[in-house]
């Protein structure tokens, strides 16, 4: 009777063990759906520029013997798969893709908007934090966005790309401030 005692100890620490796991995978998995969801933006972003270069290559094209504009964009495209974000349910999913009335202007403007949405976190970060120097970290941090490396970078990302549209201002290496209003 003395091993049954062992055992149920051994079982306890197993199982303390496996929720201790448990609660750090569901984190993880968390983490990477936002980067995930981070990358899918990017991508679709950076598919429409190429669209965008392309629709203006055939003139240029016309003038030279450049060849011929190559798409991209997979054969079989997953469009609606790809945008389910970490809140939505399996259902949802299947909603998208039960909807082949939807339309890609409808598609990028959800896309835009929760891409958008980062941006508008960091400005109004700045706007509180007004004329103090922080770096993307801290900015990470403050925006409950600094679970993994991914979700830094991408916080980095946004930051370089307002600073190049001039809404925030780089004040040394890896500091950012509000940009001064006029």
């Amino acid at each position: 009777m003395g091993s049954v005692t062992p055992t149920a100890r051994n079982i306890e620490i197993t199982a303390e063990s496996l929720r201790e796991d448990l609660a750090r995978l569901e984190v993880q998995k968390q983490a990477l759906e936002r980067e995930l969801s981070a990358v899918t933006a990017h991508l679709d972003s950076v598919q429409r520029a190429l669209s965008a270069l392309q629709a203006l290559m055939p003139m240029a094209a016309s003038s030279s013997s450049a060849p011929a504009p190559v798409d991209v964009r997979p054969a079989t495209e997953p469009a609606p798969a790809r945008r389910a974000t970490p809140a939505d349910t399996p259902e949802d999913a299947g909603e998208s893709r039960a909807r082949p009335d939807r339309t890609d202007a409808e598609a990028e403007a959800e896309s835009a908007s929760k891409y958008g949405k980062l941006t508008e976190q960091i400005l109004a970060y700045f706007a509180e934090v007004a004329d103090t120097d922080v770096r993307a970290r801290d900015v990470a941090a403050a925006l409950g966005r600094d679970t993994d490396s991914g979700s830094i970078n991408a916080v980095r990302s946004t930051l370089d790309r307002l600073v190049g549209t001039s809404r925030i201002r780089r004040v040394g290496r890896g500091l950012y401030r509000a940009a001064k209003r006029p």
